[in-house]
């Protein structure tokens, strides 16, 4: 038997297993197993929240994950395998504004050459990175080591102290205009919102998500100025496993729905075809949380 997993997002049918960590309209759940048996005539299915999916793929139940997503991040407590929605935050930053933060500087540093955005994105990939701490960001801005990129259509930029802003941004909004707190202390606001006793455990199971979080230097930078946070119980990264692949961050969804995937069909805990002829859609309140 195999597994048909979706992505609900965005609300449209992907090749992904994730449904959204905050979901204000849960028809749009119901919509999608309407979809999967009366459209692709599936003979199974389940829906589980993105957030718990990451927390599967390193081993966790309960944690909090920090999803980078291209257009938002995502912060999300979860408890025993339930995220705390009351608690869960989105702030509408996200890759993109990275990617166009970018743009502004490479501009500035190179005003002749004229950079598509798509290409902004890959030059992102291949050198951004985060500084130390802020003291050392400072310093990169004053004097840095510059390198020369050759462009495909032959032109040649330069790249220096440009590609730390794009990952200092995450601790000082206010490099994007924006009057909001660093990404630790909006994960630590985030988590005082739960009951206390669940503190030291979702603070001590912290998992980065996304394609920036592979970023050179991000997770030290992450850990770092967690430990300098004023909570008296400090955010701790997680390890992924040995045995998953690196850039485990930019799928960790994927890999966690594959797990869950394997424990949830065999135990026969998916929604079947004959509860949805019972139940209809509303089926998938009940079985799938």
């Amino acid at each position: 038997m195999e597994a048909v997993v979706i992505d609900a997002g965005s609300k449209l049918l992907k090749a992904g297993f994730a449904a959204p960590d905050q979901d204000p309209a849960l028809n749009v759940r119901e919509q999608l197993v309407q979809l999967m048996f009366e459209t692709f005539n599936v003979s199974g299915f389940y829906a589980s929240e993105q957030a718990v999916l990451s927390l599967y793929a390193v081993g966790r139940i309960s944690g909090c994950t920090v999803d980078i997503g291209h257009g938002k991040i995502d912060i999300a407590p979860v408890c025993e395998g339930a995220v705390q929605h009351i608690a869960s935050k989105r702030f509408q930053i996200g890759g993109i504004d990275l990617t166009k933060l970018l743009a502004q500087e490479l501009h500035k540093s190179n005003p002749t050459v004229n950079i598509d955005i798509s290409m902004v994105e890959k030059l992102k990939e291949q050198y951004a990175c985060c500084a130390e701490d802020q003291d050392d960001f400072e310093e990169t801005q004053k004097s840095c080591q510059t390198e020369k990129h050759t462009l495909p259509d032959g032109q040649v930029i330069t790249i220096g102290r440009e590609k730390y802003i794009v990952g200092e941004a995450l601790f000082q909004p206010s490099i994007l205009g924006l009057e909001e707190y660093g990404i630790i202390e909006q994960l630590v606001r985030c988590i005082s919102s739960v009951s206390s006793e669940n503190h030291r455990q979702l603070l001590e199971n912290t998992v980065l998500c996304g394609g920036t979080m592979v970023m050179t230097g991000f997770e030290d930078r992450f850990q770092k100025e967690a430990n300098l946070c004023s909570s008296s119980i400090r955010p701790s990264l997680v390890k992924p496993p040995e045995y998953m692949p690196e850039n485990l961050p930019k799928n960790s969804a994927w890999m966690g729905g594959a797990i869950l995937a394997k424990v949830v069909f065999p135990q026969n805990q998916h929604i079947t075809k004959a509860d949805y002829d019972e139940s209809g859609p509303a089926i998938v309140h009940r079985k799938c949380f």
